[in-house]
């Protein structure tokens, strides 16, 4: 029996949430980013509005990771956002804790 190529229709579409624990980890990432690079501009004195910067790029990244979860649990979707989202929100809360430990053993 041969292929017939052609088109497959689907209603499946991409969860809001998914998209939203992208977007949030982006957020996160971009700030953490940021963050450093202004700390090591200043020779590494992190100013307070530094920490606070930090602070909610974690939660954020908590929010996104949660958000990520819940839309890779629906069912019949695309996970595309839901992936994309795990993992930057999972890299930034990873680096968090990195810095965060860091900072407190003076590595």
């Amino acid at each position: 029996m041969a292929h017939k190529g052609g088109y497959i229709f689907t209603n499946k579409e991409h969860p809001f949430r998914a998209v939203v624990s992208t977007v949030l980890g982006l957020i996160s990432l971009s700030s953490v980013v940021m963050v450093l690079w202004f700390v090591f501009r200043d020779g590494g004195i992190a100013q307070p509005r530094y920490g606070m910067t930090m602070l909610l790029a974690v939660l954020f990244s908590l929010i996104g990771l949660v958000l990520g979860i819940l839309s890779r649990m629906e069912p019949d979707k695309y996970y595309l956002f839901s992936y994309l989202g795990l993992v930057i929100n999972t890299l930034v809360l990873a680096g968090a804790g990195f810095i965060l430990f860091a900072g407190v053993y003076g590595i």
